[in-house]
């Protein structure tokens, strides 16, 4: 993070030691820049939550700023948004089906449009795993930060005792990649499977591989996507989907390599590795544990009440 001091007539200065010597920036700021870089330095600062109806507003109004164009230009865009039940059998699936309502409810409050691009449901209405298209202004710059192991505690309706029951399930979201995002692809590098799609019945049902599987070999990295009516249609959304996730690591790489970290091959789906918990028994709370953050209204947030913790996970991503 910079915040740019004014040092001559057009020239800018970082005025963090940490920075270093090289920070410097030359041309005419933009007023929105300078409101950004405003608020960054509001946002670092640690009595910024003291006041937590104001800094929600500041928070909200620097996303604006963002998905208006005043940096990181995926933020602006639509988003992919994948749920995986983990550990936890029936109850995973079922809380994967929960997490799945909530963003569908998150979409709706925001104007979003939603499309169903693949699932894989069981018989009791969960789902092991789906995949969403969520398009609209902001959305990957939101929804990024619900990326992560989510845990739910409860009584488990599967259960004939109710004995409380802990399950995971993992979220995933990927921005909608350009033509200026450089990813390559080699054809012998893709291992492209078909397969056939489910559907509510009928004489098409079930007749012809539509639905595409593409597995990245050097990376492992999948996807599945069966909601067009034709295999082109699902193969060339696999594929843009394949890139956006070859894209996504590579970044995320890179930033950690900037920062002097490293980072797991795969995030682990279970108990040490959750960024929220969902606690319905024996009392009711959400509680966002990178940030502290937390709600005593589950059923609320699973509705798709997602501000306060999108806003505060912002905000801690920028000190």
């Amino acid at each position: 993070m910079h915040f740019w001091r004014p040092l001559y007539t057009n020239i800018y200065i970082c005025q963090y030691p940490s920075c270093g010597l090289n920070a410097w920036y030359s041309g005419q700021m933009t007023e929105g820049e300078k409101r950004l870089e405003e608020l960054e330095a509001q946002m670092a600062a640690p009595d910024f939550w003291l006041d937590k109806d104001a800094a929600q507003a500041l928070v909200r109004e620097y996303q604006l700023l963002k998905e208006s164009g005043g940096e990181e230009g995926h933020d602006g865009g639509s988003a992919t948004l994948a749920v995986l039940a983990g550990a936890g059998g029936d109850d995973a699936e079922d809380f994967a089906r929960m997490l799945l309502a909530m963003y569908r409810g998150y979409a709706a409050e925001k104007g979003w449009g939603v499309k169903l691009l693949d699932d894989n449901e069981n018989d009791n209405g969960g789902y092991r795993s789906a995949l969403l298209e969520i398009t609209g202004k902001g959305a990957y710059g939101r929804l990024k930060h619900e990326a992560g192991v989510h845990r739910l505690v409860r009584q488990s309706p599967f259960n004939s005792a109710a004995k409380r029951q802990t399950s995971f399930a993992l979220v995933e979201v990927l921005p909608k990649i350009g033509a200026q995002d450089k990813v390559e692809l080699k054809p012998e590098e893709l291992e492209i499977q078909f397969a056939k799609a489910g559907g509510a019945g009928g004489q098409n049902v079930n007749k012809r591989e539509t639905a595409v599987r593409i597995v990245h070999a050097p990376t492992g990295l999948s996807v599945h996507v069966s909601s067009e009516r034709s295999q082109q249609a699902n193969r060339e959304k696999a594929l843009e989907l394949i890139k956006a996730k070859i894209f996504a690591r590579e970044t995320e790489i890179r930033e950690a390599e900037a920062q002097g970290r490293s980072i797991a091959k795969d995030t682990k789906n279970e108990w040490g590795s959750q960024i929220r918990s969902y606690v319905l028994h024996p009392y009711k709370m959400v509680k966002d544990h990178r940030t502290g953050y937390e709600s005593g209204n589950p059923e609320k947030v699973l509705e798709g009440d997602l501000d306060g913790f999108i806003d505060a996970a912002s905000a801690s991503a920028v000190q």
